[in-house]
């Protein structure tokens, strides 16, 4: 009996050992202190169950036990099992990977996004001032945190923190701001109908990083495109140039005859009338110091450019672009050409496949020029997809072999000249000894002016590729005042048969946007700027039934199928009957 009841008492105390366990854990949980008391339950727990583990495998020989060694392994499985999970979620917490599967990456920054923040000179923080945190919201600025750790953003609440809203300038619930420094910037006012979108704040981040801006020139007074909102206007290209941190500014060349030396881009936009020989010559000198020049000339119209732009091997055909492969698509009718082939340039590198529509365009035809480099950027399909017409009277558009010309046509090319101004070193003297010649005569025997003043340095942004180079045919730079090294400088030119393209409405479809801000980018050789970012979009997967067709799914799936099912039923029942 004494026995009996010894072994009763060690199970007790057994138990006693998980209770003590659980109270010390219980202890140090609810406290969140894990101070003297609960360490002491802890150990006191653990010795005691240690012992009756000992004990009991002593009096019944519990080691050698079968079922001790199912239990065991199956015991130390669990822990492996445990051991596992928590090393998986410790590597979890501590190296993030996500994968977006959707086909338009609705749920990635884009790579011009991820560009930026990842090269943060300083830190930057967003400020949303709204009481409701979005969780698509907060997924954004979540995905730009993810890229550097100088980006920061905190939701405030306007009511709690008035000082900070005051501080901002706060006047409604949902207004974002950027803030680096003691720059603040207005981002935009996010409701339940727009949200935080990544190109406005990408475009605004980009312009509180950047000190520099670039000035646009816009040519005025040929009937050019309307820089302000109206019919025909290019007002949201002109806005999409300032969320780019442009400067944009009208260009009359009949009023100044020369084009400003601040002017990082200039752009021709449809004009109606042709220019005067001045104008043309003023655009020409500008290429030839270094300048960068965008135009878009539509058909029927003849700008007087043709000596400016035979310079660079480019001839406006005055025949009609035709497309009929993008006419159920486009809706616009054969006359606007869709584009989905672009060349291999830094303007179109990330359009892959993707749809740009040119409505009434003209065809460029490209002749190869020493010392220039042509690059197509916007190709029409093959004939018979498309063709350049020349009866524009018609108004059946057939291929006509012997007046229209067959596709694929080039809508669009980007061009670069290398400028080499003349050296301005002193002649080799000849074998007869002569006193050197003074400045005044040096200046007599070398007419070409100095290219110092129309360099591009003049420009307030400078591209790395347009900074002054030594030829590697000229000799080492000296000291000595009467030579110089040679400099090399580029001129970039875009040329584009078309400039409905970009007009509001139009600018926002598809690509068409994308085209013009990424020309201008290009062109203002600003290279370490990103270009722009389309929107993202999620592919429409619906599908489209007719009456009959629906008519037929409903039976089917309501009558056909469930009679199908049970004739088979019936079949299995009558041969096992």
């Amino acid at each position: 009996m004494k026995i009996v009841a010894k072994k009763k008492l060690w199970k007790y105390l057994f138990w006693l050992g998980p209770f003590l366990i659980t109270v010390g854990l219980t202890v140090g949980l609810v406290s969140e202190q894990w101070g003297l008391i609960p360490l002491v339950f802890l150990i006191a727990g653990i010795v005691i169950s240690g012992l009756g583990i000992i004990w009991q495998s002593y009096q019944s020989n519990w080691w050698n036990r079968r079922s001790t060694q199912a239990g065991t392994n199956a015991l130390m499985a669990t822990l492996a099992v445990l051991a596992i999970l928590g090393l998986i979620n410790f590597l979890g917490t501590r190296y993030h990977l996500r994968a977006d599967l959707t086909e338009a990456q609705l749920f990635t920054l884009a790579p011009q996004s991820r560009e930026l923040v990842s090269v943060l000179p300083q830190p930057v923080k967003v400020w949303v001032f709204d009481i409701n945190q979005n969780p698509q919201d907060r997924e954004l600025l979540e995905n730009y945190q993810r890229q550097s750790s100088k980006f920061k953003y905190e939701y405030i609440d306007p009511q709690a923190r008035p000082g900070l809203a005051e501080k901002f300038g706060v006047k409604d619930y949902g207004e974002v701001y950027l803030e680096s420094g003691d720059k603040r910037q207005l981002v935009q006012t996010v409701n339940e109908n727009e949200r935080l979108s990544e190109i406005r704040l990408t475009s605004r981040l980009q312009q509180l990083t950047n000190s520099t801006t670039a000035k646009v020139y816009l040519l005025q007074g040929h009937g050019e495109r309307q820089l302000s909102a109206g019919k025909g206007a290019i007002s949201q290209a002109v806005q999409g140039l300032g969320d780019k941190n442009f400067t944009t500014s009208p260009l009359n060349l009949g009023e100044t005859s020369k084009v400003p030396q601040d002017a990082t881009v200039v752009i021709v936009a449809g004009p109606k009338r042709g220019l005067f020989e001045g104008e043309v010559k003023a655009l020409q000198e500008y290429l030839n110091r270094g300048g960068n020049l965008l135009l878009m000339i539509d058909p029927n119209t003849d700008p007087k450019l043709n000596s400016l732009l035979q310079e660079w091997g480019v001839r406006l055909d005055n025949r009609l672009a035709v497309d009929i492969s993008g006419e159920s698509v486009v809706g616009l009718g054969p006359a606007a050409p869709l584009v989905t082939e672009y060349g291999k340039h830094p303007i179109t590198k990330d359009f892959g496949n993707g749809n740009s529509f040119y409505p009434v365009s003209r065809p460029l035809e490209i002749t190869s020029v020493p010392g220039v480099q042509a690059t197509p950027l916007l190709r029409t399909k093959p004939y018979p997809s498309s063709w350049a017409e020349s009866d524009l009277q018609s108004e059946k558009l057939e291929f006509n072999a012997d007046k229209d010309l067959k596709g694929p046509l080039t809508l669009g090319v980007a061009l670069t000249r290398k400028q080499t101004p003349k050296s301005t070193s002193t002649p080799q003297a000849s074998p007869t000894p002569s006193p050197l010649p003074s400045p005044t005569t040096q200046s007599k025997t070398n007419p070409t002016p100095s290219p110092s003043p129309k360099t591009p340095q003049a420009l307030p942004l400078p591209s790395p590729t347009t900074q002054s180079k030594a030829s590697p045919t000229s000799p080492a730079p000296t000291p000595s005042p009467t030579s110089s090294s040679q400099t090399a400088t580029e001129s970039r030119l875009v040329v584009l048969g078309n400039s409905n393209f970009a007009t509001d409405g139009l600018f926002q479809q598809q690509l068409n946007g994308d085209v013009f801000l990424n020309s201008v980018t290009w062109l203002s050789q600003q290279d370490q700027q990103p270009l722009s970012i389309r929107p993202k979009e999620p592919k429409n997967r619906r599908i489209t039934l007719t009456t009959t067709q629906a008519n037929l799914l409903i039976l089917s799936s309501l009558l056909l199928l469930p009679l199908i099912g049970f004739a088979i039923a019936v079949i299995i029942w009558w041969k096992r009957r």
